[in-house]
């Protein structure tokens, strides 16, 4: 089977997808006239990051009449970061603009990031979002919050207010390509590269259709990752905690003296109990915290790959396989007129 699809192009959008089948035709109808509008080649590379719903075969449907459009599925849910990167790595332009399925982030926005990149000279454009007025409170300053600890604990010149919406010139693609990271957190790893970079500052839409797929667990995890990989934070916290504890046991050695010099009488079962129960406490928070430490050690040495690719559309055409669905397993269509193949 032979791609009509090009082997390099100028522009590459790449969108993770996660059960977004109500989202798709509404980010067809918004991306589509844009990118078209641009008047370049172009590809968007749409990951499905193991959906449950039909999100493949509306991507497929949508396919039949938009040549431009690539489909990249994930055997299984990695998560957004392991979908961006597998999107990112798999395309083919000289420029890559991640976007989030949900429109929260408007397409519109690419034609002036583009502007900005060739007439500024830079390798990385940044989506910042000037308002945020149809977010929740609760996600305003959760974020918020995120992006004052981050400065403070990774230390990196973190655009305000930048989540995953940019663009990035192959330049930085390839390094980002060479790049040992497993787990990588780009709002994070693509400013500490210190290449070159613009802001374009846009209003953060409500979502168009379909749930959120950062619920509290995802953004606390997020937040984890973010520290764990560029900083060394939890570790000091564990040895402040050490400090701490070997200054209050010198107090309780020095207190225990005195009261036998004075001959006051010190229940030592108690004063026993709680020298062990603090000690054993904060012996526990820094074993924890160094097992997240060696936890990374462990899955690096394994080496194991963030996701697996299914199929790409580019390059093969799928048979008929199997999708989980509520009441049952369905089969997806055989794609022998799929987009962006012929034989």
């Amino acid at each position: 089977m032979e791609s009509v699809l090009p082997r390099t192009t100028t522009l590459s959008v790449v969108i993770p997808m996660f059960n977004e089948t109500a989202v798709i035709p509404a980010l067809v109808a918004r991306l589509r006239p844009v990118l078209d509008a641009l008047g370049l080649d172009y590809e968007v590379v749409a990951v499905d990051d193991g959906s449950r719903d039909d999100t493949v075969s509306v991507l497929f449907d949508h396919g039949r009449d938009w040549p431009q459009l690539r489909v990249l599925r994930l055997r299984r849910n990695s998560g957004h970061q392991a979908a961006l990167t597998a999107g990112m790595h798999r395309a083919v332009g000289q420029w890559v603009v991640s976007l989030d399925a949900d429109l929260q982030d408007p397409p519109e926005t690419i034609a002036e990031m583009l502007r900005v990149a060739r007439e500024d000279g830079v390798d990385v454009v940044y989506g910042v979002r000037a308002d945020r007025s149809t977010d929740t409170v609760f996600k305003r300053n959760t974020a918020l919050g995120y992006y004052w600890a981050m400065r403070r604990l990774v230390g990196v010149d973190l655009p305000a207010q930048a989540g995953d919406f940019r663009m990035l010139s192959r330049d930085v693609i390839e390094v980002l390509r060479r790049l040992p990271e497993r787990a990588p957190v780009y709002r994070l790893l693509v400013p500490s590269l210190g290449f070159p970079s613009a802001e374009v500052r846009y209003d953060r839409e409500a979502r168009a259709a379909g749930e959120t797929k950062y619920p509290l667990r995802r953004m606390l995890a997020l937040a984890w990752e973010s520290t764990a990989n560029f900083s060394a934070a939890p570790l000091r916290l564990a040895t402040w905690l050490g400090m701490s504890s070997f200054l209050l046991c010198l107090g309780l050695i020095v207190f225990g003296m005195v009261a036998h010099v004075s001959g006051t009488t010190i229940p030592g079962w108690t004063s026993m109990f709680v020298a062990v129960l603090l000690l054993s406490g904060v012996q526990l928070v820094c074993l924890g915290l160094l097992g997240e430490y060696v936890g990374r050690i462990y899955a690096t040495v394994q080496n194991r790959p963030a996701f697996h690719i299914g199929f790409d559309s580019r390059d093969e055409v799928p048979d008929a396989q199997p999708v989980a669905r509520s009441g049952g397993i369905s089969r997806t269509p055989s794609f022998d007129s799929t987009v962006g193949v012929r034989g």
